[in-house]
């Protein structure tokens, strides 16, 4: 996807979160985050949005510590405030990310072609996946994510996120993981498979197929795969995508893949 289209999501998955929260109490529970209430919700992605924003619109060349990131998202709102201030936060991110140089600089943790596309990306699906738990806590389905969206959001999962060395994706013998997304021939990532060996280094991850049966394999719609892998979609709603090979591999993935 280009910088372009990864702003585009952000406003619109940022606007039907916004949509979504309107319309229920902020004490509703979050059942996809079990702990947190939909006001929990939105303090989080209010943050992260002023928090990613600052480091792109200042371009610092390392996260911010606790009083920066204080500082950049100032005090927490009331209740009552607590939806224009997520709105708020929301559109200085997408307008930061507008506004910023292709070339400007400052700090990112995943591989990227550079900080701008990276922050889009991020921020991007950082807000589709929480827009999913607004409808959640509404007890309403909203729309699916595109399909391009969904195939670039598991690939920066399990390409950027579970190959780094802090995650918790491990097992103690080597186990194979195939996602196919039935979806995604044609999409930029190659032919919309990806095939994840597990051990007790980081996952590493080659796109494509394998001629050797991996131990589970995951074949469905993009839309659906996006919201299983990323823990939003229990494994018996998933109507969609057939799991076949060892189920307890997936159990694995809902215990050690969670990213919040």
């Amino acid at each position: 996807m280009e910088i372009t289209e990864h702003i585009d999501a952000l406003r619109r998955e940022g606007n039907r979160l916004a949509e979504a929260a309107a319309r229920t109490e902020l004490s509703a529970p979050v059942p996809t985050c079990p702990e947190w209430q939909l006001a929990d919700l939105l303090r989080h992605i209010g943050y992260v949005h002023r928090w990613a924003a600052t480091i792109l619109s200042q371009g610092l060349p390392a996260p911010l510590d606790e009083t920066g990131a204080q500082a950049a998202v100032g005090p927490l709102p009331s209740d009552a405030a607590l939806l224009d201030w997520y709105r708020e936060g929301h559109t200085a991110l997408v307008d930061a990310l507008t506004e910023a140089p292709a070339d400007v600089e400052c700090w990112t943790f995943l591989p990227s072609p550079g900080p701008l596309a990276f922050w889009a990306r991020r921020q991007a699906h950082e807000t589709a996946v929480h827009r999913h738990d607004a409808d959640a806590a509404a007890g309403v389905p909203g729309p699916a994510v595109d399909t391009a969206l969904a195939l670039d959001g598991i690939d920066e999962l399990v390409s950027g996120f579970m190959s780094r060395s802090r995650s918790t994706l491990r097992s103690d013998r080597p186990r194979t993981l195939q996602v196919r997304a039935t979806d995604g021939a044609d999409s930029g990532t190659g032919s919309g498979s990806w095939r994840l060996t597990i051990a007790q280094e980081p996952a590493t991850v080659t796109l494509g197929e394998s001629p050797e049966p991996a131990d589970l394999t995951l074949a469905g719609p993009a839309r659906e795969l996006y919201l299983l892998l990323w823990n939003r979609l229990p494994s018996g709603q998933a109507r969609d995508i057939v799991a076949t090979g060892d189920q307890d591999l997936l159990d694995l993935w809902r215990d050690a893949a969670a990213i919040r």
